[in-house]
């Protein structure tokens, strides 16, 4: 009878970046595994990928893609973060954004771009701009001000 860790990365494809789980995916994109056999309850593979790697998942911690790439069990690509620093760290626009940049929005009444982060449940502004490159400029320099785990925008610094 094959290990964990022989079944586990027997469902790995060891690419150069990302390693993608090749077995189950549930319907939000994060890859599954079976402890115990077939009666066993399913875990999130980029989970096992980490304990595999650096022990137990401290107690109240996630497991944050830094890659963004839900199907990935890199254990480079995954680190400790608490949920806060999870949602810090987005992988893209909400599908509800119609101004293509996060933390824009059109403001009906002034006629202008306004920028803002949300942070620990508040809104904090940057401002309203008249082209909503400034204000994606300004929301994006809030966002590095206010977030500790935000890749994406320190990504786009450099």
């Amino acid at each position: 009878m094959k290990t964990l860790e022989e079944r586990f990365w027997s469902k790995v494809n060891k690419s150069k970046g990302c390693w993608i789980w090749t077995d189950k995916i549930d319907w939000t994109g994060y890859g599954k595994i079976r402890i115990g056999g077939r009666s066993g309850r399913p875990h999130q593979a980029h989970r096992i990928s980490y304990e595999l790697h650096n022990g137990a998942i401290p107690e109240a911690m996630v497991i944050d893609h830094v890659c963004h790439n839900r199907a990935c069990v890199n254990p480079d690509h995954l680190r400790t973060a608490t949920n806060k620093q999870n949602v810090e760290n987005p992988s893209g626009l909400r599908v509800n954004n119609t101004s293509g940049h996060q933390g824009v929005m059109w403001d009906k009444r002034d006629k202008k771009w306004r920028a803002y982060a949300k942070h620990n449940g508040k809104y904090h502004s940057a401002g309203y701009h008249s082209t909503k490159e400034a204000a994606a400029e300004a929301a994006q320099t809030l966002r590095l001000e206010l977030f500790t785990h935000n890749e994406l925008d320190k990504r786009a610094t450099r």
